[in-house]
């Protein structure tokens, strides 16, 4: 009754909107990519790197850090790990907003044609962060934001169409089995 007329008064009075998600489309070029092999999960020597690397890696290239371990860099002296290859083009698309499970999963989907003909792509990701202040995290748990709020998986997606499933979340936080 009142306490909803007041809220939509409110809201009009504010001209709160629902925003549409933004999306943001970069290309990069001559990008240093681990090796990955979709059923060695901890990597060899000289022929795959493990999924804690290419973590670390993904980390390093969703967040514009140079790769090259230059000692002069003040910022990092990260490089990829090995063995790698280098990828003449590699895409990278951020959408940011509100974005619900049904899209999402449309979103693998669509990402999962680039291993069409011609078969350009051997292996791509879908990283999905939930807000680091978040309310709640997995499950029905409140979010501890703590240190840095960690609210996010990852998929890696293999041609044959193989995935693995990164999770990463606060020491406080649930996770899924």
């Amino acid at each position: 009754g009142a306490e909803r007329s007041t809220l939509m008064s409110y809201f009009s009075k504010n001209q709160i909107q629902a925003l549409k998600p933004k999306i943001t489309f970069s290309t990069l070029r001559d990008l240093q990519c681990p090796v990955l092999q979709s059923n060695d999960l901890q990597g060899k020597p000289e022929e795959s790197c493990s999924t804690e690397e290419l973590f670390e890696w993904l980390g390093a290239v969703l967040n514009q850090v140079s790769l090259d371990n230059k000692s002069s860099s003040f910022l990092s002296t990260y490089c990829c790990p090995e063995p790698n290859t280098v990828v003449e083009k590699a895409f990278l698309c951020t959408i940011t907003g509100f974005i619900i499970p049904e899209k999402i999963i449309q979103l693998l989907e669509q990402l999962c044609c680039y291993f069409g003909e011609p078969k350009l792509a051997h292996w791509l990701t879908l990283t999905v962060h939930g807000f680091a202040d978040s309310p709640v995290s997995w499950r029905e748990s409140e979010h501890g934001f703590h240190k840095g709020g960690e609210n996010l998986y990852n998929f890696v997606i293999f041609r044959n169409l193989d995935y693995w499933l990164h999770m990463a979340v606060g020491a406080h936080d649930d996770c899924p089995p």
